[in-house]
């Protein structure tokens, strides 16, 4: 069958033991108890009582049930002196109230304290004892249903205790004060209504961590935990926060004490092999010495622990750390206090032997390592004789550093007083007759707000929780190699969020004894002028660095992204700043410049130079054969280097018309010729105004061409423009050059048609060359190019045609006849 076709055998099966049972107390008309009962360990009666749950004893027998028979009550084992301590806390501030004139007044205060052993489920039987009576027969007269035997219960110490305590007594409003139960968990009024604590919750302490392990620079880090409700809940939002301020864990473990070995060997395994140097715990001291013990034979150290307040204020954890596995260690405690009395009444122990004769034998036997009664088992040992001084015993009893957590136990205990003060209008006397309700005194506690007889204040949020505050601690090595616990700093969550941490300035020793702050990152730091990227696969805290690419830069650690520079700068080569870019153009002050320069103004000379001689010969036959005023206009154009093509033109037409039968001088003559320059030069003065109107040449800044240059340049404006001014000049030089071509036939001794010619193609090479090199040379270079073209060009015009005239005006005088000019070569 399956588990639903078995289901309404099983319901109804219930349903008839439910009205076998009922019908049964109805023919019996009495209450009987259900169960054994549990009897207190420690009790004293008093008017009002409270309730008391401690683990006297942390551990306990495993036992085989055979459910063939009524399972045997639970064997308790290794007696923890912490818990009395805790225990001895409570009974003092109830007596010190009973003894107080001014918190109730004439009315005492009694106890019942169980023992849990470290047992959740035992923690539930016990407090559901405090609250019902132990008879085993109520008579027909009583009602089942009576008032709570206790008003308040103090403990447990734990979370998961108090989680499964909390639930059960929530239904009967009973307040549950815990003094180190801390998990976040046990915050939420909903699940928990009754229970208060005198210790901050974890939410804060958590935080607190997170934010501690981010000071130290530590964002690869390892985590170990109970598997309880305080190291579940612990770690979890400790991983939470770290998660929000950039911090990995590479592996986060949980174990309890009574756990296999072999699963705590899987544990030292995965710290072995693992990378980080932090260890980040959310453990109970009893689960963390089980783990020291493993550690122990394995030799792991140089790990830096960091811990929570259930163990890195405790003594007895120092002290079992023989090999020094948590030196150097740092977490949060809370702070330190100091209740007057406390230590004188806790030493004297006699007292609790009018409670309990068992338990305080078996306390009194392992606090000074000795027996009542010797057997042969126990020879080692030495026989107990009562009148032991504890004053000559050094152990975890005799040890005050939990004052801190003795103190959370006082004020827990003040508090319900105060509220019965409050509830019961004491004043010099009470009101004993006035009924108490458990509600009642719960919602009085939760308003609580009185000051103890050390100036520690104290009251609840709306969450049942303390203030929350905290020491830094740190390990550190003392004589004979002691721990000092030494006070580093401080957090205060009731401070803003900048100033809530505050480490003094104070040397923190490190695990090993370093005075260096430990590194435990998956990748180290990128430096600026790089940027992380992650590797595949890994968490955040695992990545490359990747230097900037050109034109970009990142000036601070760790940068997830690189800035790219404005269009006026570029990076430097560590990629961490940007700096402004070098402005290139071509000047005079460099070699390229002087050159050109000397260039131009060489060819200027040598053309004013040339005008000169023209103008002292120019009434010879030479200069006067060549139209002395279109000479000047060409060497006026030269000297512009532009239009010069279109003298070229005039000349070769006066060539032409010389020749014999030709009519042409009537339609080219100077009036012509002026007309025919003044016409083409208009044509690109009309091209050039439209040029500079519509879109004309700017100044610019080139940041395309060169990535760490600027290029000042002057724009085209248009290129349309640009193209048109050279293409018609391109076009007259062709003009010219096929007209050269065809004067060929020209006479002999003056045919200027062959310089025209040969100036023509120089012309037109250089220029169409010049497109390009123009285009294609980067920044200034294409300046150069250009000048470098003009020069070219006018040069070739002004060799080609002026110097060999120049030649025979100055050289050869004798054939600067008109009879020389004019004479025809003989084949013609």
């Amino acid at each position: 069958m399956t588990s639903a076709q078995r289901w309404p055998e099983q319901g109804w099966a219930l349903l008839h033991l439910l009205l076998v049972a009922t019908f049964t107390q109805a023919e019996e008309q009495v209450c009987t108890q259900r169960g054994d009962p549990e009897n207190p360990q420690l009790v004293k009666n008093g008017d009002i009582m409270l309730g008391g749950l401690f683990s006297f004893h942390t551990n306990w027998r495993e036992r085989e049930n055979t459910y063939m028979e009524k399972p045997l009550p639970l064997q308790c084992t290794s007696l923890n002196f912490r818990e009395f301590q805790l225990a001895q806390a409570m009974l003092f501030a109830i007596e010190e109230i009973n003894n107080s004139s001014d918190l109730l007044p004439g009315v005492s205060l009694g106890y019942k304290i169980y023992d849990t052993c470290g047992s959740i489920a035992r923690s539930v039987r016990v407090a559901l004892s405090l609250v019902n009576s132990n008879e085993m027969v109520a008579s027909p007269a009583e009602k089942c249903t009576r008032p709570a035997q206790v008003q308040a219960i103090m403990g447990e110490t734990s979370s998961s205790p108090c989680t499964a305590i909390a639930t059960v007594m929530g239904p009967f409003h009973i307040p549950l004060i815990s003094h180190f139960a801390t998990c976040a968990c046990l915050s939420d009024k909903i699940k928990y209504p009754s229970f208060l604590r005198t210790i901050p919750s974890d939410y804060y302490q958590s935080r607190a961590l997170a934010h501690l392990v981010k000071h130290f620079g530590w964002t690869w880090v390892g985590a170990v935990r109970s598997n309880e409700d305080y190291g579940n809940n612990g770690m979890a939002t400790f991983i939470e926060t770290a998660q929000h301020l950039g911090i990995c864990v590479e592996y986060s473990v949980s174990f309890f004490r009574t756990d296999p070995s072999d699963k705590i060997q899987k544990i030292i395994d995965i710290i072995k092999a693992s990378t980080s140097k932090v260890i980040v715990t959310f453990l109970s001291h009893m689960d963390l010495d089980v783990l020291l013990h493993e550690l122990s034979g394995h030799n792991l150290t140089g790990y830096q622990w960091v811990g929570t307040e259930a163990w890195i204020f405790d003594s007895q954890t120092a002290e079992g750390d023989i090999n020094h596995i948590l030196d150097g260690a740092i977490g949060l405690s809370i702070p330190q206090a100091y209740v007057t009395g406390l230590r004188e009444f806790m030493l004297d122990v006699r007292p609790l032997n009018s409670s309990n004769a068992d338990l305080f034998t078996e306390f009194w036997e392992a606090l000074f390592s000795c027996k009542f009664r010797l057997s042969k088992s126990t020879e080692i040992l030495r026989e107990c004789t009562g009148e032991e001084d504890i004053n000559r015993v050094e152990n975890s009893f005799t040890d005050m550093s939990l004052m801190p957590i003795f103190n959370n136990v006082y004020k827990g205990v003040y508090a319900v007083a105060h509220a019965l003060h409050n509830i019961l209008g004491c004043n010099k006397t009470c009101d004993e007759n006035k009924q108490l309700d458990p509600f009642t005194i719960l919602q009085r506690i939760q308003r609580s707000n009185f000051t103890t007889k050390e100036g520690d204040r104290v009251f609840f949020n709306e969450n049942g929780d303390p203030a929350a505050k905290y020491e830094i601690i740190n390990w550190q090595p003392g004589e004979n190699g002691i721990v000092n616990f030494v006070t580093v700093g401080l957090y205060d969550a009731t401070l803003p969020a900048n100033e809530q941490m505050n480490l003094q300035n104070k040397s923190i020793v490190w695990t090993q004894n370093s005075l260096e702050v430990p590194v435990s990152v998956c990748s180290e730091t990128c430096p600026p002028g790089t940027r992380k990227v992650l590797q595949k696969g890994k968490p955040v805290c695992c990545y490359d660095c990747i230097s900037c690419a050109e034109g970009e830069i990142s000036n601070s650690t760790d940068a997830v992204t690189c800035a790219r520079c404005p269009p006026e700068s570029w990076s430097n080569d560590r990629r961490d700043v940007c700096i402004k870019k070098e402005a290139e153009f071509l000047s005079y002050g460099e070699i390229m410049g002087i050159l050109l320069t000397i260039a131009s103004l060489f060819g200027t000379c040598i053309t004013s130079f040339v005008a000169l001689i023209f103008y002292r010969h120019r009434k010879t036959p030479l200069v006067r054969a060549n139209n002395s005023e279109l000479s000047f206009l060409l060497l006026f154009s030269l000297k512009l280097c532009f239009l010069c093509s279109l003298t070229f033109i005039v000349v070769l037409m006066a060539f032409k018309a010389t020749l014999p039968g030709r009519n042409v001088m009537k339609w080219f003559g100077p009036t012509q010729q002026r007309l025919s320059v003044m016409s083409f030069t208009l044509v690109q003065v009309i091209i050039c105004i439209l040029w500079l109107t519509i879109s004309p040449p700017f100044p610019s800044k080139n940041f395309k061409e060169y990535k760490d240059k600027i290029i000042l340049e002057c724009s085209l404006g248009s290129a349309v423009g640009f193209w048109a001014v050279l293409g018609y000049i391109g076009l007259l030089a062709l003009l010219c050059f096929i007209c050269a071509f065809l004067a060929r036939k020209l006479p002999d001794n003056f045919n200027e048609a062959k310089f025209i010619t040969f100036s023509m193609l120089i012309f037109c090479a250089v220029w169409i060359t010049f497109i390009p090199a123009y285009v294609s040379s980067p920044g200034k270079f294409s300046v150069a190019v250009e000048i470098f073209a003009i020069l070219a060009s006018t040069f070739g015009l002004l060799i080609c045609i002026f110097i060999p005239k120049c030649y025979v005006m100055l050289l050869k005088p004798d054939r600067n006849t008109k009879k020389h000019i004019m004479g025809k070569g003989a084949a013609k």
